[in-house]
């Protein structure tokens, strides 16, 4: 068989099986659909985190998006805690690292969420009101009375190189504070202090079980 011939084939059989090993990963936020409604969460490192604001039982579908399109799973939820809850899937979801820092006020944040039009992202400043122990964010218009859009994940990362960004909190809500000079709406999160609980609940996460790689997400 000529050399040519014999490199090209183990070429081909190189590639289908780094194929088969690695998926294409794109973004991080998830879809959390229950019968009690939609909400968002984040793959991570250390599994896939949501606040469990439309189910805190049951089963769910999980939609992450691939570099080729949108991926369903189901799966069971777990409750790990500080009003965060996780579900692991079958197949290893598009992950993103954890920071355990809480970001200064006045640095920069990015939010990021997915609606039915698909991805968006807002950067914002880190606020803070003496009257709130916790991360404070101004209301993103993506968020302005985006029910769906509770759980977009909030990141920090290194300047000009959001590639590397780091899931520092999720958004929980909205708050009003009243005072002198009026009200004020602030974006609340849920963020390192409560993060942490993800990590300890997967604490075996170095013994568990192998992904499984399908032809539908490959």
């Amino acid at each position: 068989m000529p050399i040519a011939k014999v490199a090209w084939i183990f070429a081909v059989a190189f590639w289908l099986g780094a194929c088969r090993g690695t998926l294409t990963l794109s973004d991080p936020t998830l879809s959390i659909q229950s019968p009690g409604g939609s909400e968002l969460g984040v793959s991570t490192d250390y599994g896939v985190v949501f606040l469990g604001r439309t189910a805190q039982g049951g089963r769910v579908e999980i939609t992450a998006w691939f570099g080729d399109g949108a991926n369903i799973e189901s799966a069971v939820i777990e409750p790990i805690g500080g009003g965060l809850y996780t579900a692991e899937t079958e197949i290893r979801l598009p992950p993103v690292s954890i920071s355990f820092e809480d970001p200064r006020p006045g640095s920069r944040v990015l939010i990021i969420g997915r609606t039915a039009r698909g991805p968006w992202q807002n950067e914002v400043d880190v606020l803070t009101d003496p009257r709130v122990d916790g991360i404070l964010l101004p209301v993103a218009r993506e968020l302005d009375g985006a029910i769906d859009q509770i759980g977009a994940g909030v990141y920090v990362y290194p300047e000009d190189e959001i590639e590397k960004k780091k899931l520092v909190g999720l958004v929980s809500g909205r708050l009003s504070l009243s005072g002198p000079d009026g009200s004020r709406d602030y974006l609340t999160v849920v963020g390192p202090r409560d993060l942490w609980r993800l990590v300890t609940h997967r604490r075996d996460v170095n013994q568990r079980r192998r992904w499984v790689y399908r032809p539908d997400v490959m």
